[in-house]
This record gives structure tokens, sequence and C-alpha cells, in this order.
């Protein structure tokens, strides 16, 4: 229960900061957007239409369209996103102070509010609806990262935006949605980055012993044979934080100043094996 509930806390933060990124940058600046919340920038540009209201009713039309495609858990934090994120649009909407007269400066809060806000929705394991629902399914389907799947379908929409606010903001827009891809990217990968090692020694073992005792990490060993020399070894398999990169550097020197590391970075870790009670 703590788990969801620090989940819509992270949506409604995200909702929040989202709606400050559109009614706080992008609309005093006559910028666009992507997806659904761009089509609502234009009907409020057209026709003076509250982008709170449009935005709950266009996605709450593709959540009815779309709902099978989603799981059930996505699904309730997808309509609490769409929720959240209307009624926050529709609070702001009269917050009209323009803090800069410099449009790319302002494209890009505009972009870092944005991407901030929907990476804690998607951290959360919800998302603002849209073209965020396509991004989930694509992402879903077909392992393209949501922040690219979201720069896609944008830009259709953002080339429609060409014919209201003209090249020049057409322009700054893009900068302004490939920054917040960027920006979501980050927060969902970013955030959660560890270290994959990999240690060949003569020493594994005392390596793989230290591991477990100083860093407090699990370790995996395996056989390996040189190409050249045919000669076998016991080859030391890790994952660590960041942070503790530097002292297995220094715990590894200190065993065989010789052995050979490699360091990769991971995004990601699943299951008992990369964590567990081996995380810090």
């Amino acid at each position: 229960m703590s788990k969801h509930v620090q989940n819509l806390a992270l949506i409604l933060v995200g909702g929040f900061i989202f709606a400050l990124g559109i009614n706080l940058f992008a609309l005093p600046a006559e910028l666009s957007e992507g997806g659904v919340i761009g089509i609502t920038i234009l009907l409020y540009y057209y026709f003076g239409w509250s982008p709170g209201i449009t935005n709950f009713l266009i996605n709450l039309a593709l959540m009815v369209a779309g709902y099978k495609l989603l799981d059930k858990r996505t699904i309730v934090y997808t309509i609490f996103g769409i929720i959240s994120a209307s009624i926050f649009l529709f609070l702001t909407q009269n917050i009209t102070h323009k803090f800069s007269d410099d449009t790319l400066l302002i494209a890009i809060f505009a972009g870092l509010l944005v991407g901030i806000g929907l990476g804690l929705v998607f951290l959360s394991g919800g998302t603002t609806g849209g073209s965020a629902i396509i991004a989930r399914i694509i992402n879903k389907y077909f392992g393209v990262s949501l922040g690219q799947a979201m720069l896609a379908v944008d830009i259709l929409v953002i080339g429609v935006s060409y014919f209201k606010i003209g090249p020049e903001k057409t322009l700054y827009t893009l900068i302004a949605v490939y920054l917040g891809a960027r920006v979501v990217d980050y927060i969902i990968e970013g955030f959660n980055t560890k270290k994959a090692i990999t240690i060949i020694s003569e020493n594994s073992i005392e390596i793989a012993a230290r591991i477990n005792r100083q860093l407090i990490r699990g370790a995996t060993l395996y056989n390996a044979r040189g190409a050249y020399t045919r000669k076998e070894k016991e080859v030391v398999y890790t994952i660590i934080s960041k942070q503790q990169l530097l002292e297995l550097k220094r715990l590894v020197n200190d065993c065989d100043p010789n052995a050979f590391v490699v360091v990769h970075d991971v995004h990601e870790v699943m299951g008992k094996w990369g964590i567990g009670t081996t995380t810090k």
C-alpha cells in the first residue's frame, strides 16, 4: 500500500510540474508542444479553450479507445495522471507572467519542467495520457524508450502547429520537446544507473570475497579461458552503484594491480540477484 501511495504522490508532483511547464513557460512565449497537450494548446490559441478541460476530454476518449492495450495498474495510474495534470493545468491557467523575452531560454525551461513532470509520472508507472499512452504502448511492444517514442509522436503534432505559430516558434518548440524527451529518459534510467563490473584476475576469489564483505554486494564467478594463453581463469562479475566504483577500483588494485577490469553502464536491474538484500 505504501508503494502505491508513493507512486500516486509522484504522479501528483509530476502533474503539477508538467502544468507549470505549459502555463508558466510554453503558453506565455506562444510555443507549442507535442501530443495531446500540443493539440490542446492549439485549441487554446485558436478558440481560447481551457487547456485543462480539453486535455481531460481528449485523453478520456483516448483511454476509452486504448485501455485494452494497457495493464490494469497502468490504467489506474494513467487515469490518475490524466486527472491530476488536467486539474493542475486548469488551476494554473491564469498564470501569465513572462520571465524573459529570450525565447530560447523559455523553451529550455519549458522542456525541463515538462520533462521532469512526465518523467516523475512515468517513474511511478503511469502516464499523463495522450502521446504518453501511445509511447507506453510502443515501449511495451517494441522496446523503444519512452522518451524516443514520445518524440516521434510529438514531432507529428508539432508539424501541424507550424501553421499557427510560425517557423521560428516551431523551431523553439522542437528544442523544448527534444530536451523534455531527454529529461524523461534520464529520470527513468539515470536515477537508477548501476555499474556492471567484469574482473579477470589471478585473485578472483579474494576479490569476490572482498566485494561481498566491503561493498555489501553479490558477485558471480564463472570460468573463462584466454584465447592466446589458453589458460583457465575465474572471472568476477558484479553490479554496484556509481558511488561505489572508486572504492571497488581501490579494492581490486589492492588484491591484484594487474587485474583486467571492464566497467559497463547498466540502466535497469531487476530481480533479487542484482539487488535484493545486497542493495544499500
